[in-house]
């Protein structure tokens, strides 16, 4: 414990100067929750949560000669907010919240003890302080023990903590995918029984915590805590769905298995190919939602085989209600949807028999997104067939060296017909309407088929079209 309050005040001095400007008007100041447990696992960032006796405004009048910018946006919940030499620090009073168990707002009551305050904290792990002026360490819960074993436990018992708070149960299943710590018997229990519960959070707060967790360096075993206690059913029900389905090749237990497979694959090529990057959501969602449509396409064949005829089509809508109904962004929503119907193009390839124009077609139809499809694609080979994996790559090498030498002489991410719209209009004497949309999608068309054309071409099968069609 000494180890952690050393190791805190190396990283931030700045407590301890706060710490003294609180006890100079009489107050106390705990470095608290979240702030404690990652200082323990020296993850500490430079976001700092606190607790004090004190009430909001007498914070304000505290901090707001010594922060470089405070806030008050959060006052009605008792939190102040400072920012000092590039930290941001949250100052929250003692709080002894009452819940109507409706939704999930709290009565906001202020409270006099940091024990009071800790009792009512989501984890144990969470529900740990340091009294900055002794530099005390506070654990009535024995949470730094749960640190240690890596379990994560309520301060209260279960049951009451997520009536209060459903969201809570989903907090469980996030800091399985980022601690790796395992829920605690009696919270899956509880997490089991009252799954209906997380109906009261809004769609917002439960895409807020979906994020997070897969965002997380793995996110399975958070995904699998959603599974097993049936939460997944109320918020991801497409997940736990794929189940029901027997991967056809077999060399799975079900789809859904190979579905978390993929996902970690997935995460493995975001790392490999991108070390520097931030996690990729809009990946993570597709390769966990890319086979959902196999449920709803399985058909059974003659001789024991299952076929999913289609999925990718099927899945794509799937993947676009869900992401919708979770109030995910229009950017988010299109950009997996397409992904999921784009994942299984790729095996029509073969040994390399596409034609010039069905790889344009590859490159454009997924235009920004071909640097997450290329990783879609290749994380979902999980064959345990090395020497089938390996050929499955191999030949994915070769497209990806074919669309490389297709754009380095086309330039691909700017495909456009040979004649713009105004050369259209002047050539077919056609004032703006339909009917030049229509002319310039076909020679795009012919574009994409026969690539660049010389002008004089590109006008005389213009001409052909607009003849053809009764235009001009």
């Amino acid at each position: 414990m000494q180890n952690a309050v050393t190791e805190l005040m190396r990283i931030s001095p700045l407590a301890d100067e706060l710490a003294k400007l609180f006890a100079k008007a009489g107050h106390s100041l705990y470095l608290v929750g979240g702030s404690v447990r990652d200082m323990m696992l020296r993850r500490l960032s430079s976001d700092l949560d606190f607790t004090t006796d004190a009430r909001p405004d007498q914070v304000l009048k505290i901090v707001s000669a010594w922060g470089d910018a405070v806030w008050d946006v959060g006052i009605a919940f008792g939190t102040v907010g400072v920012t000092k030499q590039g930290m941001t620090l949250e100052i929250t009073t003692f709080r002894a919240d009452s819940y109507d168990r409706v939704g999930r707002n709290p009565e906001v009551t202020f409270g006099d003890s940091i024990e009071g305050d800790l009792l009512r904290r989501d984890f144990t792990v969470n529900a740990m302080a340091i009294d900055l002026a002794n530099k005390t360490f506070v654990d009535p819960h024995d949470g730094l023990q749960a640190l240690q074993d890596k379990v994560l436990d309520t301060p209260a018992t279960p049951q009451e903590s997520f009536a209060d708070d459903p969201l809570r149960m989903l907090r469980a299943a996030r800091f399985s995918a980022q601690l790796g710590f395992t829920a605690a018997p009696r919270v899956v229990d509880a997490m089991s029984s009252m799954a209906e519960e997380i109906d009261r959070i809004t769609a917002e707060r439960v895409q807020a915590e979906l994020s997070k967790l897969l965002l997380a360096d793995d996110p399975r075993p958070g995904i699998e805590l959603l599974v097993d206690t049936r939460l997944a059913d109320r918020v991801l029900p497409e997940v736990p769905g794929m189940r029901l389905a027997i991967d056809e090749h077999h060399q799975h237990k079900d789809v859904y298995q190979h579905s978390l497979t993929v996902l970690a694959q997935a995460i493995d090529l975001e790392k490999s190919h991108e070390p520097t990057s931030e996690p990729d959501l809009i990946l993570r969602l597709a390769a966990l939602l890319h086979d959902i449509g196999k449920p709803a396409t399985r058909e059974f064949q003659p001789g024991g085989g299952v076929s999913f005829h289609h999925h990718e089509v099927v899945g794509a809508k799937m993947a676009r209600k869900r992401l919708r109904a979770l109030k995910f962004s229009k950017e988010i929503v299109q950009d997996v949807s397409q992904l999921v119907f784009l994942h299984l193009r790729f095996h029509g390839y073969g040994k390399g028999e596409w034609t010039d124009s069905a790889v344009r077609r590859y490159v454009t139809d997924a235009g920004d997104l071909l640097p997450r499809l290329h990783k879609l694609v290749r994380a979902d080979c999980t064959t345990r067939n090395r020497k089938k994996a390996a050929a499955l790559q191999a030949t994915y090498d070769d497209l990806e060296r074919r669309i490389a030498a297709i754009q380095a002489q086309e330039d691909l991410d700017r495909v456009r017909p040979d004649l713009n719209g105004e050369e259209i209009m002047r050539i077919l004497d056609l004032k703006p309407g339909p009917d030049v949309g229509k002319a310039w999608k076909h020679l795009k068309e012919l574009r994409l088929d026969r690539g660049p054309l010389e002008h004089d071409e590109a006008v005389a099968e213009l001409k052909k079209w607009a003849a053809e069609n009764g235009i001009g």
